[in-house]
């Protein structure tokens, strides 16, 4: 098992370039299930997450190459089980259900495993099948799934107690290319990770319309052939790297980026006094505020706040001065980061989902125990700026999001260190 050292104090400065989305990666990945044909998807990124991915694929008989950041797939023949070992392992391997059942019209599929943030159930999932005609049985710890007479086009909501559902509205989006007639998916996911599914679908051949809308619309077709896609920015990797340059940035620079994916995270950096600009070519310039100030927010389904960046605003605002309120409406039990925050020194006092964080002058280092992925990425962040060094424990969680993390943050000048325990 491996930790990452953090030795707080060191300025940053520099460029970094922004890998492709993991959470656009791992369904377009699944989607080349629902071709014979050889499909080439560029910018995946190196992450033990797309890596089980690719072993999930080749196990299922797929044909996998993988080189310089494309994955190349060939899946003329595909079993319809896709096994405990490896989907154990990772949540977004639910998104095989789709193209499985949409192609072979069976699947069999252990239950995923994945983070520890709270009840992230596949309900949403299983209702679109069985809207679309499938007969579901949960059972043992996997979920079968039979469509003996094919799909049929239906009228889908995917939304759910917290919103809509990213993975389930792309299982549903993937189902459907391949049913008979017309799927109406309403409550929609509007993430940019969908509709970078859609795009790479409607490149396979299939019609899809709506996508980052509410409303999807999907005309069933026979048969998707081969195609060529390049994923999109991960807008995640770039907020942790943003919120790094408010911390601790004196003139920091990310390539490949898309800010208008970010917009939220953006206007709160601004408000709190961070400087954040909008440069040619796709890229963003951020240092640290002069007159930085507390600011609130509210998580929520996109275009709002993303839950997946609230850990690391909690590392920025522990030492923000005055007072910051953080509510988390996604996934009210993530806040398992505070606790090892406030061992570093940070006044963090919770409320329910409500994180109350009053600004102190400095964080102190202490060895800290990551929890989940982007819990991780915030006591990494939190690290850059205590004084000392930061050990965090059980760095195989930010493997699973981030890609080569410490040679990015090596080329902006922090100083850590990958040892093994």
């Amino acid at each position: 098992m491996e930790k990452l050292l953090v030795h707080g104090g060191s300025r940053l400065k520099g460029t970094v370039t922004i890998s492709g989305s993991k959470n656009s990666s791992l369904p377009i990945m699944a989607a080349t299930l629902l071709t014979r044909e050889k499909c080439v998807i560029r910018k995946v990124p190196d992450l033990s997450d797309t890596n089980y991915m690719v072993r999930i694929l080749a196990t299922l008989g797929a044909d996998v190459e993988r080189a310089s950041g494309n994955v190349i797939t060939s899946a003329e023949n595909v079993s319809h089980q896709a096994p405990y070992d490896l989907v154990r392992k990772m949540r977004a391997s639910v998104c095989v259900l789709g193209p499985l059942v949409g192609r072979l019209r069976q699947a069999l599929v252990s239950l995923p495993g994945g983070c520890v943030i709270g009840d992230r159930p596949i309900d949403l999932h299983l209702r679109g099948l069985e809207a679309l005609g499938a007969r579901v049985e949960v059972k043992g710890g996997d979920v079968s799934v039979h469509a003996a007479e094919g799909l049929r086009g239906a009228e889908v909501n995917m939304r759910g107690k917290h919103g809509s559902t990213v993975l389930g509205t792309g299982n549903i989006m993937m189902a459907a290319v391949l049913a008979k007639g017309q799927t109406i998916i309403e409550g929609a996911a509007v993430e940019p990770e969908v509709s970078d599914l859609a795009a790479f679908l409607n490149a396979m051949g299939a019609k899809v319309q709506g996508a980052g809308t509410r409303t999807i619309v999907i005309e069933g077709v026979d048969e998707l052939g081969g195609a060529e896609h390049v994923v999109i920015p991960d807008r995640i990797e770039a907020g942790t790297f943003l919120v790094a340059g408010a911390l601790a940035g004196d003139d920091v620079t990310l390539e490949n980026v898309c800010s208008s994916h970010m917009g939220e995270l953006i206007n709160f950096l601004r408000q709190s006094g961070h400087p954040v600009n909008e440069l040619p070519g796709d890229r963003l310039h951020i240092s640290s505020g002069q007159d930085v100030r507390g600011n609130d927010l509210v998580t929520g389904p996109y275009p709002e706040f993303a839950t997946d960046m609230q850990a690391q605003v909690c590392a920025l605002c522990a030492t923000t001065p005055g007072i910051s309120v953080v509510t988390e409406t996604v996934f009210p039990q993530r806040f398992m980061h505070v606790p090892e925050l406030n061992r570093m020194g940070a006044n963090i006092r919770m409320e329910d989902s409500t994180a109350i964080i009053r600004g102190v002058e400095r964080l102190s280092a202490a060895p800290v125990m990551a929890s989940d992925l982007r819990a991780s990425a915030a006591l990494v962040v939190a690290g850059l700026a205590a004084e000392g060094t930061t050990e965090v424990n059980r760095l195989y969680h930010i493997d699973r999001g981030y890609e080569n993390i410490d040679d990015k943050l090596h080329r902006i000048g922090a100083r850590v260190e990958r040892v093994s325990q």
